[in-house]
């Protein structure tokens, strides 16, 4: 599976964006899609994560009611709907996948398969 996330770009304190991610290669339909962001001089943070159904969605504290996630299996495409956007928000924004469920814990990326290639979100004050 590769996944590519567009969408990134400027934006103001308070501001919305919308990430996508899409797959090639293969179908994303068995897999769960997991955002993770990183910031630099911070360790990358898992902001969310929905499984291969999209049935159940997970979400860090700090993203907690600002984000949500969903998925087109049609499309081979997820999306990251940030809203009320704060410049801690700031980060490059990058999805990968993992065999079917969510994963919340330590080492947050290495519990995916792969990631591709980001977008970056910069939130100004």
């Amino acid at each position: 599976v590769q996944l590519q996330a567009f969408g990134g770009g400027l934006v103001q304190a308070g501001g919305s964006l919308r990430l996508s991610c899409t797959g090639s290669g293969s179908t994303l339909e068995n897999h769960a899609i997991g955002w993770s962001r990183r910031a630099p001089g911070k360790e990358p943070e898992g902001a969310s994560c929905i499984n291969y159904s999209g049935d159940s969605t997970d979400f860090a504290d700090s993203v907690k009611g600002r984000f949500t996630i969903s998925r087109d299996n049609a499309k081979n495409t997820v999306y990251l709907q940030m809203n009320s956007l704060k410049p801690e928000d700031t980060a490059i924004y990058h999805c990968g996948y993992r065999k079917m469920h969510c994963y919340r814990g330590a080492y947050y990326e290495n519990a995916f398969n792969g990631w591709g290639q980001g977008t970056q979100v910069t939130v100004s004050s």
